[in-house]
């Protein structure tokens, strides 16, 4: 999968876009990890109790040149894209990730799309 301008996970209707001015020390300062070819990676448990047991992961990459990214809620393994807004049980789920995103529009990372 290609790095876009524009992203949103399965399932939410709201689609962001990558903030103009996003620094490389903030994007570390959030957790994400450099990688050797350059490119920053996040991943983040979606589990409100404990940040170990995640049934659900929320997965950014952002690409070396900060234009583009892409993100996505995958099972704990990481392997399947899943949709955490369909299923009631999955609410805890949910509310980590709105927690996650906002922290990354308050750190001016990614805003929503107009």
């Amino acid at each position: 999968m290609a790095f876009a301008k524009t992203g949103k996970v399965n399932g939410d209707d709201t689609v962001y876009k990558l903030a103009d001015n996003v620094k490389r020390f903030t994007l570390r300062d959030l957790g994400f990890t450099e990688g050797k070819t350059g490119v920053f990676s996040l991943e983040k448990s979606l589990d409100p109790t404990s940040p170990y047991n995640a049934n659900y992961k929320f997965k950014m990459k952002v690409d070396k040149d900060l234009a583009g990214f892409r993100m996505a809620i995958t099972t704990g393994n990481g392997l399947e894209k899943v949709n955490i807004f369909k299923n009631p049980d999955t609410k805890a789920s949910v509310d980590q990730y709105q927690f996650i995103i906002n922290d990354l529009i308050d750190r001016d990372v990614i805003k929503r799309e107009i």
